[in-house]
């Protein structure tokens, strides 16, 4: 329902120049779109390279840009020529916020920095996504996400896990830094309204993924020794909990569940539905500080439990005692659990008369907030209506759109 004297969308009205590629950028322009911006998504003649990365029906449109660029228009710029340049800079001046994943010293040489665009629109919120800070030791060098893991800490995860260094099986770097990169630029915008000024906004994926990372990874040396700088040591790094060998689904007797007693009680119902209320008094469990310290016994003991029943039996159980569990879904699964289906979690949109773009939605409702969407643009589909709105003929090339 609508909501009189508020704005259709919240960020309705809203102009970002996306100078963006792969997924760091795009993932957080994307979020942006679905609230409404105007995300104009600036390509090069050949476009982004996910257009060609994964499966597609039609060319330019590979499964990984699909993913990434809902809610945008397309236009096709050449920056690397004077006129692509000046174009560039007529749409800056028209512009809330501008995003870039460029090195950084290839800026200057562009006139893209924030130094000179700053002058061309002082209200510009301007986000700069790197690799890595500027004035760090590994300020430009290149980054994607394979490298930012290996160095952020998240290879050494699975290692501690399982004793062999592994990438997660995600792009975590590049989508946790778009999610940090959409907030910042959202605070960079809510402190223009006060202000009327832009600023600089750095997202480097490096420091993003460190944070993300040790939040709970920390561990013991959040606790520091005041008496003397002690070099970090291995022990003091990594959640007990997340990092214990048995943290798995567990086997039954026909599938896997998730199964996870937490607080006090849950344990101590456990312990008693299961034939071992010896353990309810045992010292070992009786707290989260002492069942945190255990925990690689209780996940043992969970896993050997969990084969003498069904998926549906224990699932049943949890239910009963109000212990959190759950079935394992496939990938495959997610489009028809009852749940995802009933706050439609996915959604269609025509493409073409043989297939059609299959999407998941933001997860972010907003009560007053209403976005229509819409489905990725083809490679350079709006770049004769965007130099319109300019004033400007299509003398760049405008892709296939």
């Amino acid at each position: 329902m609508k909501t009189q004297n508020l704005p259709v969308s919240a960020l309705g009205g809203i102009r970002v120049i996306d100078l963006t590629s792969i997924i760091f950028g795009p993932s957080a322009t994307q979020v942006l779109a679905d609230y409404g911006a105007d995300v104009i998504k600036i390509e090069r003649p050949d476009g982004d390279s996910t257009r060609l990365t994964g499966p597609a029906r039609e060319a330019g449109m590979a499964s990984l840009f699909l993913g990434s660029n809902r809610n945008k228009r397309s236009v096709v710029l050449d920056i690397s020529t004077d006129a692509g340049r000046k174009t560039l800079l007529q749409l800056v001046k028209t512009a809330d916020v501008f995003v870039h994943n460029i090195r950084p010293q290839k800026l200057p040489a562009l006139g893209l920095d924030y130094a000179q665009l700053s002058r061309v629109n002082p209200r510009l919120v301007y986000a700069g996504l790197h690799g890595f800070g500027l004035g760090g030791d590994y300020a430009g060098m290149p980054a994607y996400d394979d490298v930012v893991q290996a160095l952020g800490g998240a290879a050494d995860l699975g290692k501690r896990q399982t004793g062999i260094p592994r990438y997660m099986p995600t792009i975590v770097a590049d989508k946790v830094g778009g999610q940090m990169a959409a907030h910042a630029i959202l605070a960079a915008l809510f402190q223009r309204e006060r202000t009327g000024l832009g600023q600089f906004v750095e997202v480097p994926m490096f420091e993003c993924l460190v944070q993300f990372l040790l939040l709970e990874h920390m561990n013991a040396r959040h606790i520091a020794d005041k008496s003397a700088a002690q070099p970090a040591k291995a022990e003091e790094f990594g959640y007990q909990r997340t990092l214990a060998e048995w943290r798995k689904p567990y086997r039954t007797k026909d599938g896997f569940v998730c199964f996870m007693p937490y607080g006090d009680r849950d344990w101590q119902q456990f312990f008693a539905a299961t034939g071992r209320g010896d353990l309810t008094g045992d010292p070992r469990f009786a707290t989260i500080t002492a069942r945190t310290q255990n925990i690689e016994m209780l996940y043992a003991m969970i896993e050997e439990t969990m084969l003498t029943g069904t998926t549906a039996e224990w699932l049943a159980l949890g239910a009963r005692l109000e212990i959190a569990c759950a079935r394992v879904n496939r990938l495959e699964d997610l489009e028809t659990d009852p749940h995802l289906q009933s706050v439609e979690m996915f959604g269609t949109l025509p493409m073409d008369a043989d297939w059609e773009y299959r999407f998941v939605r933001s997860p972010i409702r907003l009560a007053a907030s209403e976005v229509a969407p819409v489905r990725p643009p083809r490679l350079g589909e709006h770049t004769a209506e965007v130099l319109a709105e300019l004033g400007l003929a299509a003398a760049q090339p405008t892709g296939n759109g």
